[in-house]
């Protein structure tokens, strides 16, 4: 198992791809902590764990309130003494031209893909730093507040390197999940069908596309990659 004995924290995980990166962590001997604003979602998913053999626990937690991710940090590592792994998987998009949008729209846009990782990132590293060890993964994108998760990835990699600390990011491709389906599939068909012909692949990408790409660099197999983006999009982005 790579994952023995780590303790992981996702955030996000209640449904779509958090969940499959969290079952995947799990099968690879991780204590994963459930983190999501959906209290329910995210206790049916640590249940589902348990119940294949694994070891998880739910917590509700809005990751743009600092102090609530800063509190929900403290609680995993009162549970499970430290943190190994942090996947920064929560977020939101809603696609509308921008000159359509309202500073609203991009205060939570900017709030929950920019803000609440910086968020999760500033609450571990802490924990991390002290042990001289650590996994960061964020789902990042090539578009507007997620592509600044990149930056962020770049900079934090770089100046926690010497602490033998991991951070890397993963963007997906547009994706068969809930929120695909919400908010691309019921607010613009024509787009949502656009998307699924212009992938190499022929095809959307699935949850369980992604999780094995986080496994991998959350694991020790990519001690050496820090500061990286991996695009798992079936060819759609190509550098």
């Amino acid at each position: 198992m790579k994952l023995r004995d780590r303790v992981a924290i996702v955030t996000g995980a209640a449904s779509g791809i958090g969940r499959a990166i969290a079952k995947a962590l799990a099968r690879e001997g991780a204590r994963v902590a459930i983190a999501d604003l959906n209290e329910a979602g995210g206790a049916e998913v640590a249940r589902a764990i348990e119940k294949d053999g694994g070891a998880a626990a739910a917590w509700r937690v809005d990751i743009t309130d600092a102090a609530a991710v800063a509190g929900m940090v403290a609680s995993v590592v009162a549970r499970w003494g430290t943190v190994h792994v942090l996947v920064n998987n929560a977020g939101w998009d809603r696609p509308m031209p921008f000159v359509e949008t309202t500073p609203p729209f991009w205060d939570r846009i900017l709030a929950l893909n920019l803000r609440g990782p910086i968020a999760c990132t500033h609450a571990v590293l802490p924990h991390m730093l002290r042990q001289e060890y650590g996994k960061i993964v964020s789902i990042a994108s090539d578009a507007a507040a997620k592509g600044g998760i990149i930056a962020f990835t770049k900079t934090i990699a770089r100046e926690v390197a010497r602490h033998r600390i991991n951070v890397n990011c993963v963007c997906p491709g547009p994706s068969e999940t809930p929120l695909f389906q919400q908010e691309f599939v019921a607010q613009s068909p024509r787009l949502a069908e656009s998307l699924k012909r212009v992938i190499p692949w022929g095809r959307l990408g699935t949850p369980e596309d992604i999780a094995p790409a986080v496994v991998f660099l959350a694991s020790d197999e990519a001690g050496f990659v820090t500061g990286q983006t991996l695009s798992v999009s079936g060819g759609l982005t190509m550098i």
